[in-house]
């Protein structure tokens, strides 16, 4: 998703950046605001594309039998960062343990120990999410995070977190079928062309 950052407000005592970031969120409905590296980003609503991208993606999963049982696919739900005192994300969509409602942290937030798989689907500030929450998603131990990069038409798999990195970066363009790791709870693999030309805006 677009995201832009947010300074904080001047003054003796700044309020704390959970409280900004909350308060961006009620006079900005539809945006998605996260705290990463301890910096505030904004993202403007999906576009259509993005939204078409995303429901291909949870397909695969759902049909694997990710959404019963032991797993739910879930999006948008708050991922709690260990990367800094009030940092979170909120994924376009996770494969979580079912179990996850008993490990809410704080702010709508949850473990990142119930995360299987984050998922993310670019839009124009696609650097966030091929960086910043690279190193972010790496140092909350999340197993595999996986990025529908519409600008270049790939797809990536990062798999083997190690401190502020994924020790496997696979990526897969038109053509290739991207096999996710087993660790996730079902064999599930991706058709990129698909969901490239689903992110696509079409005239």
């Amino acid at each position: 998703m677009s995201a832009a950052a947010v300074e904080h407000p001047c003054g003796d005592e700044p309020e704390p950046m959970l409280v900004t970031a909350n308060r961006l969120m009620e006079q900005l409905p539809g945006y998605r605001v996260e705290i990463i590296g301890g910096v505030i980003t904004v993202a403007a609503p999906p576009d259509g594309p993005h939204a078409r991208a995303l429901t291909k993606l949870m397909r695969p999963f759902i049909a694997a039998g990710l959404d019963d049982g032991e797993t739910e696919v879930l999006q948008g739900v708050g991922l709690w960062l260990p990367s800094g005192p009030e940092d979170y994300a909120v994924p376009d969509l996770a494969i979580v343990d079912a179990d996850f409602d008993a490990h809410l942290v704080e702010n709508n937030c949850y473990d990142p120990a119930v995360f299987r798989l984050v998922l993310e689907v670019t839009s124009g500030n696609y650097k966030n999410d091929l960086r910043n929450k690279v190193s972010a998603y790496a140092e909350a131990k999340i197993p595999v995070y996986v990025v529908v990069d519409r600008k270049h038409g790939r797809v990536h798999v990062l798999t083997e977190p190690t401190g502020c990195g994924y020790d496997n970066h696979e990526v897969y363009a038109p053509g290739q079928s991207a096999v996710l790791p087993g660790s996730i709870g079902a064999e599930v693999t991706l058709n990129t062309a698909e969901l490239v030309e689903a992110g696509r805006p079409r005239a």
